[in-house]
């Protein structure tokens, strides 16, 4: 009987392969693994670039930059108070949610049968 894979959030949150469902994905934090070890799935011929980098810089460089205006309104702290607290915040909020967007985009690379280079001749 064949497993239900795992919907692309769940994938890449817990490090599923999006075939199986094992948790194969990952080698390391952040690096792929090279095949998943359950189903045998390629995951070299995936690549998710730096889709999930400029994603998280945006998404979490507005929340970020909306935070410091909040402290900046209620709080009024010195700007060297703004310079010691919001970049290693904002670095470990896209060191610690990397993992999970490079596992959803790989997962819906997957899913949607997305590869590089295909364009449909006139």
């Amino acid at each position: 009987m064949a497993s239900v894979p795992p919907s692309p959030i769940v994938a890449g949150l817990t490090g599923c392969c999006p075939r199986c469902g094992a948790r194969s994905l990952f080698a390391g934090w952040i690096k792929f693994a090279d095949r998943c070890t359950h189903c045998g799935l390629d995951f070299s011929g995936f690549n998710v670039g730096d889709g999930p980098a400029a994603f998280l810089t945006l998404i979490l460089g507005g929340l970020v930059a909306a935070m410091a205006i909040m402290v900046e309104l209620t709080f009024s702290p010195p700007f060297w108070v703004h310079l010691l607290l919001w970049p290693p915040i904002t670095l470990a909020l896209i060191v610690a949610s990397l993992r999970a967007s490079k596992g959803v985009l790989l997962v819906l690379e997957y899913r949607n049968a997305a590869r590089e280079g295909r364009i449909n001749p006139l």
